[in-house]
This record gives C-alpha cells, structure tokens and sequence, in this order.
C-alpha cells in the first residue's frame, strides 16, 4: 500500500471510529429509553438487562454503519480540502478519483459487512430480543396489548382494537378477536364497540368484558377436507355485553430467556425466507379462493340461478313485500334485516382477515428484498458523503454534521415511506423496498460528477450569465423593433 493511500485511510478511520461509536450509543440510548415502560418495576436483573441492550446494539448497527461512513466520509473530504490537501494533490498530477479509491474499496468492504451483518447477526439478535421482550411482558399481559396491531402475547387469542385508554389504560375501543382456543383455525370471530381488561393480582385468569358486539363462529370439524369446510353452517349472535375469562397459568413461567417465537419475518435469514415464501402465497391465494366460494353460497346467488320457470315466469307485483300476505310481510322484513347484518358483520370480518392475511405476506417480501437494499446504503452515502465533503470544503463537526444528519434523515424517511406503502400493498414489495435507493443514486451520481470536475454545490455564476445573455439577446430585437 502506497503513502498516500495509508494518509488517506488513517485520516477517515479515526473520525469513522469516533462518530460509529457515538451514533451507535445514542441509537442504543434511544431504544432502551422506548422499552423503559416494559423494564421498570419488573423485577428484573441487571444481567437481563445487560442482555437487553446487547441485542439491541446487534440490531441498530447496521444503521449506525451508514451514517458513520456518511458523516466521516463529509468530515475527512471537507478537512483535505479546507488544508489545500486536495489543491497540492491535484498540482501534483494525483486526481480526486486516484485519492478517494482506497476509501471506495473501504466502503465496498463496509457494504459487504453491513450484507453479512444483516443476513446472519440482525436476524439473532431479533430473535433473541423479541423472545425477552415477550418474556417480560407477560409478567404484566394486559399492559403489553399494543393498539393497531394483532397481539399474540395471550394464548389461543389474537387480540386488536384501535385505541387503549382509561385511568389504568385497560379500556379498550373498536376490539376484534380471533379465538383458537378449539384448535380449528380462525373460524370464531368476536367483534365489538367497546372493551375492558380487569386483572386481579395473583389470579390465574384475565377477564375481557366486551360491550355492543357481534359474535361469529364457522362450524368445522378437523377431519373435514380444506375445501369443503367453508360450507358447514354457522352460528351467528349480537350481545350488549360479553365476558371471556383468559387461562393465564401457562405465562407465570419466569425462565426470561426461553425461546419460543421463531418464525418472525425478520428472524429469518435471506435463504429461510426465499423458502418460506411460496408456502405463505400458496396458502394466501388458497384463503382468499376459498373465502369467496364461501361468501358466494351464502349469498344464494348461486341457488337464484337454479329457480323453475313457472316461478320466474309468475307474473309478480313490482311492490315485492305486496306478494305476500299481510302477517307475512312482517317475517319477511325482520328476516331481511337479518340476513343484511349477518352479511354486513361476515365481510367486515373477512375484510380483517384478509388485510392481516396479506400485510403478514408483504412483511416477509419486503424484509427479503430490503435486506440487500439497505446494505448498499455504505457505498451509496459514501458517493454522496465523500464528493460533498470536497465541495463544501469544510471540515470538523459543524456543517458536515448538519448535512449528514439531512441526507440520512432523507434517506431513512423515503426507506421507511416505500416499506409502508408496500406493506399497505399500495407498492410491489421490491419497489418500496428499492425506493430509497432509487431516489439517492441519482443525488449521488450528480454530486460526484461535479466533485470530479471542481464546480461548485450550485453554480450560481453560471445561471447568473446565462440570465444576462438572454436579456441581451432580446434587447436588441426590441430596440429594432421601436
């Protein structure tokens, strides 16, 4: 290795080390301050603890990895080219592109970690902090229900609702339920207005008072064929009040570490998810085909077909309810009213469904296709970082800092912004997954073109003189013209 490349990598290395590890420890900083509710007052050891926050600064490396190569890659630019470095280089015949190489090969070598890290350590580390997190929280089940999302924390239950509120945060609003406990799938539904948690210490049960629901239960027997289980009858009920006690015997286990969750999309590496994925689209188009054969027989659309012509033929009066008799019409209208909130609640409840169906099935897409986007975010800031530190030409922790902190603010909302819509399905998976990508590889490409040519940020100057000669241009036309 020549002099100048040892310079180069000595002066970048020591502010890489210093702004990672100080990026790394207020990430770690934050996400302990996020999980301070589910630590404190939990009787749990600092050993455990210490654990906690090792898993956690597994997970948030690879996002303090980019930033540090951005920031050090603005820093150590900037600080050559405010000493004239650059300036001396550039008489010496040494191009900007032969000085930064080293670096460019260094920035590979980070991406390449960053893709290991991602593929082999994140999916550990999740693994094992989600499993403690778990373990904590069914120390106290009720407090670790999470609005907006299906909570499994509860056995044989997947819990949602929109809002949790209340003095002792135990009311809930807008609830829906899946229960398990029969073994048979997702066949009972509980939906309902309102709900209440109550927990009496020491007691093996948690009861869940719901208020003003709807309840729905698919008869199913476990030897019935997949196909054919969707034509058994079911059973439907409203209630203004409903109250389920919640076996919690089988949560008081205090071993913290134990493992049981392990099938999460982001605890699986790329090859677990390349396998996994196929199964869970089969089984997806499998549930949704099956669900509108099912809504399509019990909306006697089919059976409308099948009717005699002496009936279709029957001449009938417009008024429908004047076709039959008077003490008639009045079973007829409650029987329609019936029919019309049964359907209204089934396709409220399979519109549920299907959405956590396919935001389950979006989850594992865009994991599997982020995880190599993201661990090109090393090279694609250092082409952003490097080329912007040697035009501003400012070094130190001011300005450079400022800029890193946008640019990766940028870069983490428009990542995080494509990873929503497409969990949303409102993106393909790949698309959201590249989106960030997409939009900084152009910002990067023009920064380094300009870098390699000594122009400016902004040429100003230049846009200035184009103005001055297109007035000049039209003046003398209007002075011809007077």
């Amino acid at each position: 290795m020549k002099r100048l490349d040892k310079y180069i990598l000595k002066s970048f290395l020591i502010p890489f080390l210093a702004t990672f590890f100080i990026i790394l420890f207020v990430l770690v900083m934050q996400a302990l301050w996020l999980a301070f509710d589910d630590l404190a007052g939990k009787g749990i050891s600092i050993g455990i603890i210490l654990k906690f926050l090792w898993y956690t600064t597994l997970i948030v490396a690879p996002q303090a990895l980019p930033i540090g190569v951005l920031l050090s890659s603005i820093m150590t630019l900037g600080s050559l080219s405010e000493n004239y470095e650059f300036a001396a280089a550039k008489s010496a015949g040494v191009s900007l592109q032969r000085m930064v190489r080293p670096l460019v090969f260094f920035a590979l070598i980070m991406s390449g970690l960053n893709f290991v890290f991602l593929n082999y350590v994140y999916p550990y580390a999740i693994l094992k902090q989600i499993n403690l997190k778990i373990n904590i929280r069914k120390k106290q089940p009720a407090l670790a229900l999470v609005p907006g999302s299906f909570n499994a924390d509860i056995p044989n239950y997947q819990i949602k609702f929109d809002e949790k509120y209340g003095k002792e945060n135990n009311l809930l609003k807008k609830v829906l339920i899946y229960d398990l406990s029969a073994k048979k799938g997702n066949n009972k539904i509980i939906t309902a207005e309102n709900g209440e948690l109550v927990s009496e210490e020491g007691s093996r049960y948690m009861t869940l008072k719901l208020y003003n629901g709807h309840f729905y239960e698919h008869h199913v027997n476990n030897k019935t064929a997949y196909k054919e289980r969707f034509r058994m009858k079911a059973s439907y009920a409203d209630f203004d009040e409903y109250e389920m006690n919640i076996d919690m015997a089988s949560l008081q286990d205090d071993d913290l570490l134990k493992i049981k969750h392990t099938r999460n999309f982001n605890m699986l590496s790329l090859k677990q998810l390349k396998d996994t994925l196929p199964s869970l689209k089969v089984s997806y188009d499998d549930y949704v085909s099956s669900r509108a054969k099912s809504l399509y027989r019990n909306s006697e659309a089919e059976n409308l077909r099948r009717l005699p012509d002496s009936l279709i033929n029957k001449k009938l009066s417009s008024n429908i309810l004047e076709n039959f008799e008077l003490l008639k019409q009045r079973d007829v209208i409650n029987s329609a009213i019936s029919k019309i909130d049964r359907t209204i609640n089934n396709f409220t409840a399979n519109k549920n469904s299907f959405k956590y169906r396919r935001k389950v099935l979006n989850l594992y897409d865009i994991e599997f296709y982020n995880r190599v986007a993201f661990s090109l975010s090393c090279l694609i800031l250092f082409f952003i970082g490097a080329p912007l530190g040697s035009i501003i030409r400012k070094g130190g922790m001011g300005l450079p800092m400022i800029l890193a902190i946008g640019i990766y603010v940028l870069y983490f909302f428009t990542n995080t912004f494509g990873r929503n819509m497409a969990e949303e399905s409102t993106l393909s998976a790949i698309a959201g997954s590249w989106l960030a990508v997409t939009i900084m590889l152009p910002l990067a490409l023009i920064l380094t073109i300009r870098a390699t040519q000594d122009k400016g940020l902004f040429d100003i100057n230049g846009l200035f003189l184009k103005i001055k000669s297109f007035f000049i241009k039209i003046l003398p036309n209007k002075r011809k013209t007077s």
